[in-house]
């Protein structure tokens, strides 16, 4: 499928090496968009920019640690360096450490908070002043932040991932009263059960294997639907904001 408006846009995509990063980093350079490949794992992204270059896109991998902030400035300076400012930023980037409160995992509480709260928010902060230099311009621009349904429906075990992904859909809500006035687009979107790497970060194996069990009851999303969800929501004419997309799948409730 084929989106307008993206062709020429220039779009960043923090956790670009898997998942649902490295999906809409294909989709959009696929539909013309010079994109910025943003994760930790260098090889992941030196692999997938040859693809869309072999493709006959523009890509460009940045190595970048989102939970440090020199890290992030660092890639924003490159990023600008060898694509020009920025008009589209997904941030995608995000760990799921889930574990029952009473184990009191502080090492997972912290890299979650760290990597999905404050990490979009190192994110926001670098690449904030191109979306507004683009809205100025008379130019679309997009800030989508990927959280969960988690963010508002509760399951045993996963109650600070929970919290982190309520985080940023708060976020996405507040940032609109700041940033809809200045022609900047905020997008929240929240995906249900997804088929991505996440899942194997888990080392609880009774949650693991709850979430096995899900995966074999219910056709999950792929990481490609959210992708396509994305492309079609930056590629709305500019005064059309869809600011919140909840889609788990058909059959999770």
């Amino acid at each position: 499928m084929s989106y307008e408006n993206l062709a020429g846009r220039t779009a960043v995509i923090a956790g670009a090496a898997s998942g649902m990063g490295e999906a809409t980093a294909l989709l959009l350079a696929r539909n013309g968009a010079r994109v910025a490949l943003l994760a930790r794992r260098a090889d992941r992204l030196g692999t997938l920019a040859a693809k869309i270059e072999a493709e006959g896109g523009t890509a460009l991998a940045v190595p970048v640690d989102v939970t440090d902030s020199a890290s992030v400035t660092a890639a924003a300076d490159a990023v600008r360096a060898a694509l020009g400012p920025v008009d589209l930023v997904v941030n995608s980037a995000g760990v799921m450490l889930p574990n029952p409160i009473t184990d009191g995992r502080e090492d997972e509480w912290t890299r979650m908070l760290e990597t999905n709260v404050a990490g979009r928010l190192r994110m926001i902060r670098s690449f904030l002043p191109d979306l507004l230099a683009a809205a100025d311009a008379g130019r679309t621009a997009d800030l989508v932040n990927i959280s969960s349904i988690g963010a508002h429906v509760a399951f045993p075990g996963y109650a600070v991932y929970g919290a982190t992904q309520a985080a940023i859909t708060q976020l996405s809500a507040a940032l609109r009263t700041e940033l809809g006035a200045r022609k900047v687009r905020v997008t929240n979107i929240e995906p249900g059960l997804t088929d991505t790497e996440l899942g194997s970060h888990i080392d609880n194996a009774e949650l693991s294997g709850q979430l096995d069990g899900m995966f074999e009851v219910m056709e999950s999303l792929r990481a490609d639907d959210v992708a396509d969800l994305i492309a079609y929501t930056t590629s709305r004419p500019a005064h059309v904001n869809l600011r919140q997309v909840v889609v788990p799948p058909t059959r999770q409730v």
